[in-house]
């Protein structure tokens, strides 16, 4: 680590636990706490809670949700995880069926691509904390494939209205915090072709809290079943739910590369090097 220190939600984000932005959500929640380093004449020094923009020293221990986060970054690793129906995009050990238990990674990692508990598809699994900054980050519009099916008959003039974006209520913890009443937002235009009587497919560039089912329910439809088939490069393919497997070199290249290309997230230099070391260990 740097004499100058590395901002606590980059050393969180780095040890693979989070993207920066829930890094940021965690301190906040006080679930950060950290113990700097005591000299040798000194009684060790006590855990303190950490606040935001703080810097993580030499020798400092860094504690998540009471968690010791190793002071050595891990080798990256990067899987694909087919979400079943049921299983929570949540890295809370306490939650049943949450998503690390679920897909069994022998390493720890966090995830790229929230979905829904009613949802399924395409999961980012890893402990590359930047290159999950960099698929999640708003501004850099990655593209998310959907197919949803409907219980009522799809017809042009739907079609035409989701593309066109649709005003929905953002009525989650997060936006009743800011609002009682929630937030009112204007989803982005996007591409929206009908493959059934009931069924189409939708590309997002944005991800808002169940998204497509708010869209839907504008129109006076709900959605009976929701699976994301393609996340930026990477597509469902045959993969079954609940089945794991490793990305291949190509395909982590090919997610930086993207990322690289919006020109919207910090830390590129971290993402050379992050995808420089996969290359380098994957020619072994």
């Amino acid at each position: 680590m740097e004499d100058a220190g590395k901002r606590l939600n980059k050393y969180i984000s780095d040890a693979g636990i989070c993207s920066r932005r829930e890094a940021d959500r965690l301190i906040m929640a006080g679930k950060v706490e950290i113990r700097r380093k005591s000299r040798k004449d000194e009684p060790d020094n006590p855990r303190i809670k950490a606040s935001t923009g703080e810097k993580v020293f030499r020798g400092d221990t860094v504690y998540v949700e009471g968690r010791e986060l190793p002071k050595k970054e891990p080798d990256r690793v990067y899987y694909l995880y087919h979400k079943p129906k049921g299983v929570i995009c949540t890295a809370d050990p306490e939650t049943p069926d949450n998503i690390i238990d679920a897909a069994g990674v022998p390493q720890r990692v966090s995830y790229a691509g929230r979905l829904d508990r009613d949802s399924s598809g395409l999961i980012v699994l890893t402990n590359d904390g930047a290159l999950i900054d960099g698929m999640m980050r708003a501004s850099g519009r990655h593209e998310k494939e959907y197919v949803c099916t409907v219980d009522k008959p799809v017809t042009q003039e739907f079609i035409l209205a989701m593309s066109q974006g649709v005003k929905i209520l953002l009525d989650d913890d997060e936006h009743l915090r800011k609002n009682p009443k929630g937030v009112y937002v204007t989803t982005r235009p996007c591409k929206v072709r009908q493959t059934g009587d009931r069924r189409f497919t939708i590309v997002l560039t944005q991800g808002y809290n169940r998204q497509i089912r708010r869209m839907c329910k504008t129109f006076g439809m709900n959605v009976t079943a929701l699976v994301r088939t393609r996340l930026m490069n990477l597509r469902l393919g045959a993969m079954k739910p609940g089945e794991l497997r490793k990305l291949t070199q190509a395909e982590v290249e090919a997610l930086y590369g993207e990322i690289r290309k919006s020109g919207k997230t910090a830390g590129s230099g971290t993402d050379g090097k992050a995808a420089t070391a996969f290359r380098r260990k994957n020619r072994r």
